[in-house]
């Protein structure tokens, strides 16, 4: 019967999903060590040059999920996963002998290849499962996205544990080897503990598989993947630096915050499964696209304190200045007051400050004995505009973000089977694809982002439009579909 679960697909659920968290966790690792050895001065990588070292791990997870998941189907899950687990364990452990950034470049992309464990995953947690209970299954799967959060809570503290906190720089080496032994010793327990298993349908052609492609239906779901996954999985990265160069915070509170990000965003993908089933996908990315633009709204200013000219004083006749202090100038007999600056502390550590403050002061210009002219300016003025963009408010925003983006990647694959009923594998695989080449342009991006404009805040700008032109394509695409199926309640609407 297709309702009933066969034995031993518990366990299979549960070795997958902890394979994929480890895999995950494995494959977000340069978000912290690039860091850690930027910061310290190891190596001097540009904002551009750390960028690329966070997305290459996930440009090759990315582009090798097709083939990854073919090879799945073939073979079965059992041998996929072992061997990419027990492989990609050499290039982790060769990243703590190498010494320059095509070193870390080659052998993150070597890492990087555990990314793949997505699809092979997928395709065996499917092959267990009947179709009823798919859906709840690869959301336990899916959930295994917060081994983000492993890496940045754990990381950090294992850096600072191996280097004595900075004494013995070049101990970071042994994360790199801490990490390896993980992946080798989950490879391991994961081809003794489970139970290879094929689907029984026969596999497509590649040319039938690569056939979805002239959809642009694909291409569309491709970007909304490319928004909620691929940018979730760029910012379980960036964010680390973010916080150390943008707050001055320790490497591990860097990573905790990081981590309130990454975390709830991987576990609630469940809950973005029932809340699909329950009202739709389509109403739910609605809801998440535009959550997603008003909250990257939220992000973009940044912290700052600008000081621009303001209002002065100016003589109301001509005369004499007769007397000057920080409190005002008198011309004759007729004294202005002027606004004196207030010596105080900075409250940017003191107080949470929600809103931008203002400050506004005058300073005479004009000297006793001094001749002046009515309307000639006795007193220049400066406001000052303070906005303190406060660690925790800012990481509140990027929590629910990250809540927000963890929805729609649920919601994203709840289109799939309803457009795509009998190519939901291949469709899921290349729409998996794109978004995880989100997460390998994006860092770069905001690398070139940062060199250009001076401002973290460009990857949310960033955000922002990205957000907007997916809000936009899907309304003006349901609105194409309504006009086309029900004309009538269209034009009724508009009028």
């Amino acid at each position: 019967m297709e309702s009933t679960t066969p034995p031993g697909a518990i366990r299979i659920l549960i070795l997958n999903t902890l394979a994929f968290t480890i895999c995950f966790s494995a494959w977000m690792l340069n978000g912290v060590l690039v860091t850690f050895l930027s910061v310290n001065q190891v190596y001097k990588w540009t904002a551009s040059e750390i960028g690329w070292l966070m997305g290459i791990p996930v440009l090759a997870g990315s582009i090798f999920r097709l083939p990854a998941g073919m090879l799945t189907d073939k073979f079965g899950g059992k041998p996929v996963m072992t061997a990419t687990l027990i492989l990609c364990s050499v290039p982790m452990f060769l990243l703590s002998r190498v010494d320059s950034f095509v070193g870390f470049a080659l052998c993150s992309f070597g890492f990087g290849l555990v990314g793949v464990s997505f699809s092979i995953g997928i395709a065996y947690t499917s092959v267990w499962f009947p179709r009823s209970k798919q859906g709840f299954a690869l959301g336990i799967f899916g959930a295994g996205n917060a081994g983000s959060a492993i890496t940045t809570l754990v990381a950090p503290t294992l850096l600072n544990t191996f280097t004595a906190n900075g004494s013995d720089i070049e101990a970071w080496r042994r994360l790199p080897v801490a990490y390896a032994a993980v992946l080798a010793v989950t490879g391991v327990i994961f081809f003794l503990a489970t139970t290879n298993k094929k689907p029984l349908w026969v596999a497509k052609t590649f040319a039938e598989q690569l056939a979805p492609l002239k959809n642009i239906r694909v291409w569309r779901f491709g970007l909304y993947y490319f928004l909620v996954f691929g940018c979730f999985v760029a910012f379980s990265q960036w964010l680390v630096p973010y916080f150390v160069n943008v707050y001055y915070l320790p490497l591990v509170t860097a990573g905790f915050l990081a981590a309130l990000f990454s975390f709830p965003s991987g576990v609630i993908r469940a809950f973005g499964g029932w809340l699909s089933d329950r009202f739709g996908g389509r109403k739910v990315m609605y809801g998440v696209l535009g959550l997603s633009l008003l909250l990257s709204a939220l992000l973009i200013i940044p912290k700052m304190e600008i000081s621009s000219p303001g209002k002065g004083v100016v003589s109301e006749r001509d005369g004499i200045v007769t007397g000057v202090d920080v409190n005002s100038v008198t011309v004759g007999d007729k004294r202005y007051q002027v606004i004196a600056k207030q010596e105080s502390v900075s409250t940017e550590q003191e107080q949470m400050l929600v809103f931008p403050t203002k400050e506004i002061w005058q300073e005479p210009v004009v000297q006793v004995g001094q001749e002046v002219k009515r309307k000639e300016l006795l007193a220049k003025g400066t406001t000052k505009i303070f906005f303190q963009a406060n660690v925790w408010i800012f990481a509140g925003i990027v929590m629910l973000l990250g809540i927000v983006w963890g929805v729609g990647k649920a919601a994203v694959y709840k289109h799939i089977p309803e457009y795509f009923p009998e190519e939901v594998g291949v469709v899921g695989g290349m729409v998996g694809v794109l978004g995880g080449l989100g997460g390998f342009v994006s860092p770069i991006i905001f690398g070139y982002l940062l060199d250009e404009t001076g401002l973290w805040t460009s990857s949310w700008m960033m955000m922002l439009v990205l957000s907007a032109v997916c809000l936009i394509w899907m309304h003006r695409v349901i609105q194409k579909m309504m006009h086309e199926q029900q004309p009538d309640l269209m034009k009724k609407i508009e009028d």
